[in-house]
């Protein structure tokens, strides 16, 4: 047992037992590849492959498409898309983004929107409730009453029209930033396309869902009240 277990790992024997495993060679022998490194390296390099008699085989390569120089210079850090961003964000007035899962990269966009001289308000719209309702009509609000205290009503005035009457007379404009506006309905995302009509002086800027890197649409499309070309 012993000789056939170093036959199996090719370890040369005795006389008497190569004699013994003549006839019956072992059917799961090691074979060690006497070529040389180099050799082996460069043929691995220029993907082909002889072994067993097979025809030489074409190793694929992997290549990552739509590399540009921000892969090469921090374009995490520097974004040269901003320009596009404000120009973008004056055209239209209403963008749906669509940002990172790990999230972070929104705030570059946001900071240099407040460069321009723009003011923000920031909501969620899980319990937004009626966007219109809230955001450009005197509003209730019912506090919780945990079951105990009496059930109040609250009323509250208009968020847009408030943020704008408090802004300084050297702003911009008002942002209204949404964050998990994917739970709005077509409707709801409709008004939010149409509130710079309404309000001259605001931009809306709804997160919409999340994509690899930080992009942006007209609210418009998204919402259906125009053809969406792409």
């Amino acid at each position: 047992m012993a000789a056939a277990n170093c036959f199996k790992h090719g370890t040369i024997l005795p006389v008497s037992a190569n004699l013994q495993h003549k006839q019956l060679p072992p059917r799961n022998s090691c074979t060690i590849n006497k070529e040389p490194k180099g050799n082996r390296n460069m043929m691995l390099m220029m993907g082909l492959s002889g072994r067993q008699g097979k025809a030489f085989k074409r190793v694929g390569m992997i290549r990552c498409s739509g590399r540009s120089i921000e892969d090469f210079i921090g374009g995490d850090l520097v974004k040269f898309d901003l320009g596009r961003w404000l120009s973008d964000v004056e055209e239209h007035k209403a963008l749906a983004v669509y940002s990172p899962h790990e999230g972070g990269y929104e705030g570059r966009y946001l900071n240099r929107l407040r460069y321009q001289g723009y003011y923000f308000l920031d909501l969620s719209a899980r319990g937004l409730g009626d966007p219109e309702t809230t955001l450009t009509k005197v509003h209730p609000v019912c506090p919780p009453h945990l079951g105990k205290q009496p059930i109040s009503r609250w009323y509250f005035p208009p968020e847009v029209d408030y943020r704008l009457a408090a802004l300084p007379p050297k702003a911009k404009g008002l942002v209204v930033w949404i964050i998990e506006a994917k739970v709005l309905s077509k409707a709801e995302l409709q008004f939010l396309a149409l509130l710079p009509t309404l309000r001259p002086k605001v931009r809306v800027i709804a997160e919409c869902g999340n994509w690899r890197k930080f992009v942006w649409k007209p609210l418009e499309e998204i919402s259906g009240l125009t053809a969406n070309e792409g």
